[in-house]
This record gives structure tokens, C-alpha cells and sequence, in this order.
């Protein structure tokens, strides 16, 4: 009898010892928290600044995308009416029909699925006649600065004019 009641008095301390045990780890430090703290923030000043750069790229190749879309609706209407748009009907003319009833018996469209987008930057694409080296008309958007010219993500981008 008398093992067993140590027996017993040993299990009874070590569930003791768990229980201050489990109580002891319930939560983190003030230091630990700002050692992680640190942590991410030096990652997120890592990397953070090449994320950035990325979603410039991606506006600039949304970009050249679109006006290559844009170009090939303007294509297909023109292969259905036998011109381009005038400078004064511009890119609506492939959304809607022409007040010209002999160009309006011609006409297809729409010939964009949805409205006409804007560039990556909000701001409408440009269209005017004629294009530069021979081409029918410039097609292009002014770029990140909403302005001709400029280098970079703020180069126009597209079908430029003359």
C-alpha cells in the first residue's frame, strides 16, 4: 500500500506541473511581438518597392493589349464599311452606328464586346488621322502622366502620330 500512495502523490504533483506549465505559455511577449514586428517590416521594405515596379509593367503591357484590341475592331469595321472612322467620329463609331444612312447599311457592330475601356490609368485612348509611316490613323494612350511624350511609364504607348 505504501508504493501506491506514492504512486499516487507523483501523478497528482506532475499534474500539478502541467497545468502551471500550460498556464505559463498562454501568450507572447512584448519583445517577441516586436522582434516580429521588425521582421516584416523589413521584408515588406524589400519587397515591396520590386512589387511596385511589377504593377507599372503590367499597366504598360494592359496598354499595349488594348490598343492592339482597339486596332483590330477598327480593322474589322473597316472591312465592313470600307474606312476608317473620321477624326470626328472617332472610337464611338464602334459602338455606335453612323448618322450616314448609306454607312449605317454597312455597318456590323458593335464591334466591341463591352464599352470602349480606358487606358490602365483612367484616362480615354487617343485617335486621330493619319498615323506616323504610312499608317491610316495613331491609335495610343499619353501613358502614366496623361500628357504627350515622356519616358518610361509615362511614354506614350501604342500607334503614335506623325
Amino acid at each position: 500500500m505504501h508504493i501506491f500512495g506514492n504512486e499516487e502523490a507523483v501523478n497528482q504533483k506532475s499534474i500539478r506541473l502541467k497545468k502551471v506549465r500550460i498556464c505559463s505559455n498562454q501568450g507572447f511577449t512584448l519583445l517577441e511581438m516586436l522582434v516580429v514586428l521588425v521582421i516584416i517590416g523589413l521584408l515588406a521594405g524589400l519587397v515591396g518597392p520590386r512589387l511596385f515596379s511589377r504593377v507599372d509593367d503590367s499597366k504598360i503591357k494592359a496598354a499595349e493589349v488594348q490598343v492592339k484590341m482597339i486596332k483590330g475592331a477598327l480593322e474589322t469595321m473597316r472591312l465592313d464599311t470600307g474606312r476608317f472612322p473620321t477624326q470626328e467620329e472617332g472610337l464611338g463609331l464602334l459602338q455606335s452606328p453612323p448618322s450616314d444612312a448609306r454607312l449605317k447599311s454597312l455597318w456590323r457592330g458593335p464591334y466591341m464586346d463591352e464599352a470602349l475601356p480606358l487606358d490602365p490609368w483612367g484616362s480615354p485612348y487617343q485617335y486621330s488621322i493619319p498615323g506616323s509611316k504610312g499608317q491610316p490613323f495613331a491609335l495610343y494612350s499619353f501613358g502614366a502622366d496623361g500628357k504627350a511624350g515622356g519616358a518610361g511609364i509615362e511614354a506614350d504607348i501604342g500607334y503614335l502620330p506623325e
